[in-house]
């Protein structure tokens, strides 16, 4: 049977089918009436019948690592948290939560802590994401509402992406997008410090200056003022605060406006002028606009140019927020930070807290806002949270400060993980673990960037014990003694009670409103089709803003009078360059569902550092090397990738490996936590830090069918079909190669063929068992040159051992290079190769190799490539 159901990657929130198989695998593809993807999806979506895998799930509680029930695991945590708040008060238990868990999770976790327990001590990732937007919304219109929809990316006539790299973060969208400029010639224009895969979309690249957002739209700001662009009848109807906004702006010109994001002042002239000219204007940000210790005042300078023109809620213009995770927007919408009631109300406003508090009929409230993510772990270090509870995240590698993160949660006396896996760092501090259900098996809700409510249904039983989130919490609500309140019988009832508190908040004035499906039986639950909120008796989704009715007091927008501000750290001789973290096309948040993927695992193999090549040669480091990179807060040591895609004196680093996936990358390790002053989220993408290269005297290349034990100074694994993959490099070289292999392998008394040149430090090594090669190894004194797709796909196929130590494919068998489509497993000289035949469109090249015919994702890496091959012309 066919499943529809929801993606569990980003916040594009794309429509699935799926149908599972015997063996627990799942045929996935989009659903193509699912109004957000449309049958689109990306190569993280299509893999997902891939990463189902049960070998890692934890399937049964444990108590201090031993097997125990759900009864005794529920009756500690209780009896734990009970403690904690009968002797410290309620304000010393915490729960921190994630955009993975669906809507009806994080109702009960909201619930259970701020109108039962009675503190707001719960925050969730979502304050690394998206928590500036919140806050930007809320002083701008009174409430967290992203006013368009994704629709006006084929209206819009102009799109501007700030901070997003919409072809790696939201692929879905900028399939979407680019398929509008094809048909309508939408003008793209890319404002980031780095040169992304998105850039080949755009008309115009702005790289400014790291943290300089402000400075360039209040420069907007200014010229839409100098140009008589002000739209006053809207302004003069719904906003407040123009004047003091244009006279905070008043000093950025565009010579000035040049000076501070270093873009030259043609090229802000050009943007200015076209945005101006261009009413149907959609800007997207995303974290690189979030995630800076200044990230609100970036949201509001952006909400300044789109109020003043009153290009908001009408077809093809507005701000947009586009969220990084499945359901941050479900978790705004329920309350899930520590700074806000359920259902977009205040913890602020008195009649808020006392609507919400009638209506959950629970004996106290939290009065006041909860501490935010960096605070509620140096709370759990210093003592002051003695119970905490961390649901569907790895706070311990996702962190800023993630090493002082990790000894804060080893401190905090009782820690409760609830996973799907025990094996993640954060995990294996725990004190109780609960296995969860994962996707495949939840049955919920999760509310996309367009406001859109799509169900995530099961289509596989969850194994062993595992019990969804909100039983589990709703367990212990009973177990502490509140049994009335948490007795739901399924998720459409926590659904349907969700729902009807959103009408107490519609009666209150407030946005979010889905009160229409407050009386859904299970049965029309379970049917439920896609549906953008609000949800009322008299209307259903939409845009807001168009004509005003704004959620402040009066009624009116609030333009803010916003001024640049410096980064939180100056760089200088001691640490000459800024560190920018982000996502890679085909891996996920911490891993632990696409590290299953083998073919996931081919597009970005290990932790890398992009570094301009100036700064490389500064550094002393080469292509391929090894590079430790240090902050004053820790180091990681990264594979060299050297590219003028990013800026000089900036480099670039995935924040995706683990301690499970790498020996030391750790990213966020190196990243203070220097937090914006009103949203407190972490300034993830400015840290300065100092490269070196890492002395390896060897490095190795291995690929094994079973277990692989990594025992060296430089580490990281990735799955293949059958086995795992490994890049390795140590600083003292082995006795002997052959030894080292078997220990490797964990293979003492397999047959073992060797190659090894110890004049050249070379080695090749390659033990078998019956019916094929178990694992080979290839060592050399630099960077392994080596086919490693053919080497996968020949262990894969079971080829003889010897046959493996070539390392190459034979002369009729042209090497594929390292793999850009995944979809297809097509290399970077396959398509060259293409090329040079003739093939010199993406369609062409996609006819030649099927690059490209699958998901999409590497259309703009195929573009570039089809770039760098063009014959250059000198000018005239």
């Amino acid at each position: 049977m066919t499943v529809r159901t929801a993606c569990p990657y980003c916040g594009v929130g794309c429509g699935v089918l799926a149908r599972a198989d015997r063996t627990g695998r799942a045929t996935i593809a989009g659903d193509p009436e699912h109004p957000a993807n449309f049958g689109r999806l990306c190569s993280k979506g299509a893999a997902l019948g891939e990463t189902l895998s049960l070998a890692d799930r934890l399937l049964t509680p444990q108590i201090d690592g031993l097997r125990a029930s759900w009864n005794a695991a529920t009756r500690l945590i209780a009896d734990r948290f009970g403690e904690a708040i009968a002797e410290h008060g309620p304000d010393s238990v915490a729960f921190y939560v994630s955009g993975q868990l669906l809507t009806e999770d994080y109702y009960v976790a909201n619930k259970l802590m701020k109108g039962f327990i009675g503190s707001a001590n719960i925050d969730t990732n979502s304050r690394l994401c998206m928590a500036s937007s919140v806050a930007g919304h809320k002083r701008a219109f009174g409430a967290d509402t992203v006013p368009g929809v994704y629709a006006d990316l084929e209206d819009a006539d102009m799109v501007v992406l700030v901070g997003s790299n919409l072809a790696w973060c939201h692929p879905v969208l900028h399939q979407r997008l680019a398929a509008a400029k094809t048909s309508r010639g939408t003008h793209v224009v890319c404002v980031d410090p780095r040169r992304t895969a998105t850039a080949e979309l755009g008309d115009q690249l702005l790289q400014l200056a790291p943290g300089s957002d402000v400075a360039l739209f209040n420069g907007l700001l200014n010229r839409i003022h100098a140009s008589g662009a002000i739209d006053g009848g809207y302004v003069g109807a719904h906003v407040d605060g123009l004047d003091a906004a244009v006279d905070a702006a008043g000093a950025m010109t565009p010579a000035e406006a040049a000076r501070q994001t270093g873009i030259s002042e043609v090229a802000l002239t050009r943007f200015y002028d076209r945005w101006i000219q261009t009413e149907k204007v959609v800007t997207i940000y995303s974290q690189g606009v979030n995630q800076a210790s200044s990230g609100t005042d970036k949201v509001n300078a952006i909400l300044n140019c789109h109020l003043a023109t009153g290009r908001i809620g009408r077809p093809g213009m507005g701000p947009f927020s586009v969220t990084g995770q499945p359901n941050a927007m479900g978790g705004r919408e329920v309350g899930g930070l520590a700074t806000m009631l359920a259902a977009h109300l205040d913890l602020d406003v008195p009649a808020h807290r006392d609507a919400v508090q009638s209506f959950w009929a629970s004996p106290r409230i939290a009065s006041r806002p909860g501490l935010k993510a960096v605070d509620l772990f140096r709370a759990a270090g210093d003592g002051e949270i003695r119970a905490l509870w961390i649901l569907s995240t790895n706070p311990a590698v996702s962190m800023p400060e993630a090493d002082r993160v990790a000894e804060a949660i080893r401190a905090c006396p009782f820690v409760v993980v609830s996973d799907i896996t025990g094996t993640t760092d954060t995990a294996r501090l725990a004190d109780v673990l609960l296995p969860a259900t994962a996707w495949g098996e939840k049955s919920g809700t999760v509310t996309n960037s367009e406001r859109r409510i799509s169900r995530q249904r099961p289509f596989l039983p969850g194994p062993g014990e595992a019990r969804p989130d909100w039983q589990a919490l709703a367990d212990v609500g009973k177990a502490m003694g509140w049994a009335d309140a948490f007795t739901w019988d399924g998720p459409a009832a926590v659904f349907r009670e969700h729902a009807a508190l959103s009408g107490v908040a519609g009666q209150l004035g407030r946005d979010f409103d889905i009160s229409g499906l407050a009386t859904l039986g299970d049965a029309d639950y379970d049917a439920l089709k896609p549906v953008q909120w609000p949800v009322t008796h008299d209307r259903e989704g939409g845009r807001f803003f168009a004509g005003g009715g704004f959620l402040t007091g009066n009624g009116r927008a609030r333009m803010l009078a916003v001024a640049p501000r410096a980064l939180a750290e100056k760089i200088g001789a001691d640490w000459p360059l800024r560190l920018n973290t982000g996502r890679v096309r085909d891996h996920w948040h911490t891993m632990t569902r696409t590290v299953k993927s083998s073919r996931l695992s081919q597009h970005m193999a290990e932790p890398y550092l992009e570094i301009h090549p100036a700064d490389a040669a500064r550094a002393g480091v080469l292509p391929a090397d090894l590079a430790t990179v240090e902050s004053p807060e820790g180091a990681a040591v990264l594979r060299v990738l050297v590219s003028d895609r990013v800026p000089e004196g900036s480099v670039f680093a995935p924040m995706h490996w683990t301690s499970e996936t790498s020996s030391n990358g750790r990213i966020d390790a190196l990243v203070r936590a220097h937090t914006d002053p009103i949203s407190g989220q972490p300034e993830l993408k400015a840290q300065p830090v100092r490269v070196r290269q890492f002395p390896a005297l060897w490095h190795g290349f291995a690929v094994s069918r079973g277990a692989l034990r990594p025992r060296t100074d430089y580490w990281a694994v990735g799955s293949v079909q059958s086995g795992i993959r490994a890049e390795l490099a140590g600083q003292v070289e082995p006795d002997c190669w052959e030894r080292y292999a078997r220990a490797l392998f964990g293979l003492d008394a397999a047959p073992c063929i060797s190659v090894i040149d110890q004049n050249a430090g070379s080695a090749r090594v390659a033990l078998g068992q019956a019916g094929g090669p178990a694992g080979v190894l290839f060592v050399s004194r630099g960077p392994v040159e080596v086919a490693r797709a053919h080497v996968i796909a020949e262990i894969e196929c079971g080829a003889a051992p010897d046959a493996l130590l070539a390392g190459r494919p034979s002369a009729d068998r042209p090497e594929a290079g390292a793999i850009v489509c995944s979809c297809h497993g097509v290399g970077v000289n396959t398509i060259l190769a293409a090329v040079a035949r003739g093939s010199t469109t993406l369609d062409a090249v996609g006819c030649a190799t099927d690059a490209g015919t699958g998901c999409g994702s590497c259309r703009p890496e195929i573009t570039a490539l089809l770039a760098s091959a063009e014959p250059r012309v000198a000018a005239e």
